[in-house]
C-alpha cells in the first residue's frame, strides 16, 4: 500500500505550492471522509475545466494553470490525496472523440483522433476502491451546459460530457463512485500505480504536426469555447 502513497515526478505533492495549499486549507486535520470531500470539491470546482499543453504535466503545473481535463485534473487530485494520506491509483482508458464535440468544433474536430486518452482516479476508502471521475467539469461550466441543453435531460454526449442522466449526473461525492464521462469510454488499459507509469506506456496518437497544432492552436480554441459557455456567451 505504501507505493500508492508515494510521490512521483507527476504526483509532486512536496512542491511548495501544493504544500502551501494543503496547509492553508487545513486538510490534514480533517477526518478521512472530509479530506477526500474537500480535495474532491477543490479539484472539481476551483480547478476549471480546460485543456492544458499536455496530458502528462506535474500536479504543481496543473495547480498553477488553474484548469485541466480528465488526465491533468486527475494528476492533481491524486497528488493532493497522497499529500493528505489517502491511497490512490490511476485507471487509464480511451474515450470516443464525440464526447468532446462542441468543446472542439469545425476543422479542429475533424483533425482530432477518433480515440482520446482518458483516465479516472481510484481511491481507497473504508477498504473499498472507488472510481472517481466526476471532478472533470467544474460546476459553473456544467450548470451553464445544462441550461443550454435543458431539453436533453437523459443521455447526453458532447462538450466534455458522456452520461445517461444529464439532469442529475453523478458528480457529487458521497462516499461512492462519481462519473461524468464514463459512457464515452472505448478501450480499457487497466490500473496503474501512478500516472507516470501509465504515460510511459500510452500517449495520445498525434504526429509532430498535429501535436504542435494542438498545443499552440486547438487547445486555445477549445478553452475559449468552454469559457464562452461558462460565461454564458452564446
Amino acid at each position: 500500500m505504501n507505493i500508492l502513497l508515494q510521490e512521483t515526478q507527476l504526483l509532486n505533492f512536496s512542491h511548495p505550492s501544493i504544500q502551501a495549499l494543503i496547509d492553508k486549507r487545513g486538510w490534514r486535520a480533517l477526518s478521512e471522509k472530509d479530506r477526500i470531500l474537500q480535495v474532491y470539491n477543490f479539484v472539481r470546482d476551483e480547478i476549471r475545466f480546460g485543456y492544458n499543453v499536455s496530458d502528462d504535466i506535474p500536479a504543481s503545473t496543473v495547480l498553477a494553470d488553474g484548469y485541466g481535463q480528465c488526465n491533468t485534473k486527475g494528476i492533481l487530485f491524486m497528488a493532493l490525496l497522497r499529500g493528505v494520506g489517502i491511497p490512490c491509483r490511476f485507471h487509464g482508458f480511451t474515450i470516443n472523440k464525440e464526447l468532446q464535440k462542441g468543446a472542439i468544433t469545425g476543422i479542429w474536430y475533424k483533425l482530432a483522433p477518433a480515440e482520446i486518452i482518458h483516465s479516472w482516479v481510484e481511491l481507497l476508502y473504508k477498504d473499498k476502491w472507488l472510481n472517481i471521475e466526476g471532478f472533470i467539469l467544474d460546476m459553473a461550466y456544467l450548470a451553464k451546459l445544462q441550461i443550454r441543453n435543458k431539453n436533453k435531460p437523459g443521455y447526453f454526449c458532447g462538450f466534455g460530457v458522456a452520461t445517461k442522466d444529464f439532469a442529475n449526473p453523478e458528480v457529487y461525492w458521497n462516499e461512492g463512485d462519481t462519473y461524468i464521462q464514463k459512457e464515452g469510454i472505448n478501450r480499457d488499459f487497466g490500473i496503474y500505480d501512478s500516472p507516470d507509469l501509465f504515460f510511459a506506456d500510452h500517449s495520445q496518437n498525434l504526429n509532430f504536426i498535429k501535436r504542435w497544432i494542438f498545443r499552440n492552436i486547438t487547445r486555445h480554441v477549445m478553452n475559449r469555447n468552454v469559457a464562452n459557455i461558462r460565461e454564458n456567451i452564446l
